[in-house]
């Protein structure tokens, strides 16, 4: 027998695309091997946010190969920046100061406490422009707010913010580095680097230009305790 489970946030519009796809992924191993068959997740023609693709549950290979990109899992072992990062450590002790006191349950308070100061930070190494909600469309399919876009004299970074699901969260991540490799105004750098974080836990992204290939990183980062290697890595990503 065929069990599904229905994803809360879909719309009665999104049930019969959802069984389809359901259907064909658990029956497509007993196919023929000749039989060749398509599965749109998305509804070709209707418009969707970044947002939204987070509230449809989606995982992030399916979104990928929904725009002919390929996906993979691994280590991405991401560069880290070899010079000294004087505020580093008052960074860390401010954290840690006003963590006892402050309640982290809503994504605003993460924002706040958490990204935010790592976010500035960044803009303080390496002089990179920041825009806060920015807003870009590339498609109906690719719009949206891109919550930090980060943006040197050669490279782009895009981080999302989560109060919490990082795996949908990086789904929502997935298209939007789509999007800026489709954006008629970003850098002509081979890779694309973005970050999923619920402010506590940090996990990377980068997409491969050329190949049209997005690799999930498996490593995470924790803040405080992963601040160093953090924060190497971002401005180590807007300094290449």
């Amino acid at each position: 027998m065929l069990s599904v489970s229905i994803p809360s946030m879909l719309s009665h519009s999104d049930l019969p695309r959802y069984f389809r796809a359901k259907l064909i992924k658990a029956i497509a191993p007993q196919l023929p091997p000749l039989l060749e068959y398509t599965m749109n997740i998305l509804t070709p023609q209707q418009p969707y946010t970044f947002s939204k693709i987070f509230d449809l549950k989606i995982a992030a290979d399916d979104l990928a190969n929904e725009f002919g990109y390929t996906f993979k899992r691994d280590r991405l072992s991401l560069p880290q920046y070899q010079g000294e990062l004087d505020r580093l450590l008052d960074l860390r002790l401010r954290i840690e100061e006003i963590l006892p006191y402050v309640d982290l349950a809503s994504e605003a308070s993460r924002r706040e406490i958490l990204i935010a100061p790592v976010v500035t930070e960044i803009v303080h190494y390496t002089k990179a422009e920041l825009r806060i909600e920015y807003p870009i469309k590339v498609s109906e399919q690719l719009q949206g707010y891109f919550d930090y876009l980060l943006k040197s004299k050669t490279d782009l970074l895009v981080i999302e913010a989560k109060r919490q699901d990082l795996d949908y969260g990086f789904t929502q991540l997935v298209a939007e580095m789509i999007a800026l490799d489709r954006w008629e105004r970003t850098p002509n750098q081979p890779t694309l680097l973005g970050a999923v974080t619920t402010g506590k836990v940090w996990e990377f992204g980068l997409l491969h230009r050329n190949s049209k290939q997005v690799v999930k990183g498996l490593e995470s980062f924790r803040v405080p305790e992963d601040l160093d290697p953090l924060m190497r890595i971002l401005v180590q990503a807007l300094l290449d």
